[in-house]
């Protein structure tokens, strides 16, 4: 009997894979995984190994015994003086600060990048770090014995109570969220979700892209997005969107009359059904 070569999975295979089920989601090798739109031939494994590298650096300068605060001093230590990660102050918005192999070359990323990378250090490194969806600003949660620290690992500082109240006022006044309906600053300190961190990383890129008006690499997002969060159907509109700006009808009469069939009275409804219209007609067949 003749066997067929087993054919490796496409990236979106792969994506789909590891944010298929909540439960064991592969956060760090998902994150990794976005770059594989800009570097086809990226082996995620590689860079997971390249983590791994430097976490096992850091392990043998610790003792077993280690207290925890220790361990947070030299991790400090190592990923901000000795390995120089630092938030890309000189080009914020450059996509390749979101894709992690890349920060891990130039040392250079953006808060929500280079909390992966500290948390995972601080992880295998026996703390428990998690990344926190903080308004405007990923950061990292430690539990320590003493209590909780939180870092900002875009700028290599650890926040006071103070200082998260500073940065959240804004936020607070702007959503109304003062006065009588004053917000507990801790329900803005929960652990994000890993699939949350995942959805985060792919709209901040997804915003560099529809800024620069550059559709197939919006479009490469928005199938990841679509794939993450099934029941967005908004990112189904606006991968609907895409494809209708790079000229496939197809793809974006299928996707429009998927959103508006769920959300017949949106705000935008009478806009997309005319250009579901527009798309059709260009659609059909030339008579000659």
């Amino acid at each position: 009997m003749k066997h067929l070569p087993l054919q490796a999975p496409t990236a979106l295979e792969y994506f789909a894979a590891l944010v298929a089920e909540d439960d064991g989601f592969a956060l760090l090798e998902a994150a990794i995984a976005i770059a594989q739109d800009e570097y086809p031939q990226l082996d995620p494994q590689s860079v997971l190994a390249e983590i791994d590298g430097l976490a096992a650096r850091l392990k043998r300068r610790l003792a077993a015994d280690a207290p925890p605060m220790q361990r947070l001093r030299a991790l400090n230590h190592f990923f901000f003086e000795e390995l120089g990660f630092a938030g890309n102050i000189n080009d914020y918005y450059d996509r390749r600060n979101s894709y992690l192999n890349d920060v891990l070359q130039t040392r250079r990323g953006i808060p929500i990048t280079l909390a992966l990378l500290f948390a995972e250090l601080a992880s295998q490194v026996g703390l428990t770090a998690k990344g926190i969806s903080f308004p405007g600003h990923f950061l990292v949660k430690l539990r320590m014995p003493q209590g909780e620290v939180v870092i900002d690992a875009f700028s290599g500082r650890s926040l006071s109570r103070e200082d998260l109240d500073e940065r959240l006022a804004p936020y607070r006044k702007r959503h109304g969220l003062v006065g009588d309906f004053d917000t507990p600053l801790g329900l803005f300190l929960q652990a994000a979700a890993p699939r949350d961190v995942v959805s985060r990383m792919l709209r901040n890129l997804k915003e560099i892209h529809r800024s620069s008006a550059d559709w197939p690499r919006l479009l490469a997002v928005q199938q990841r997005l679509v794939l993450l969060l099934p029941g967005a159907i908004d990112e189904r509109r606006d991968r609907g969107l895409a494809w209708a700006e790079l000229g496939r009808a197809d793809g974006a009469i299928e996707d429009l009359e998927a959103y508006l069939q769920q959300r017949p009275d949106a705000d935008d409804a009478a806009e997309l059904r005319e250009q579901l219209l527009a798309l059709r007609r260009a659609g059909r067949p030339r008579l000659h």
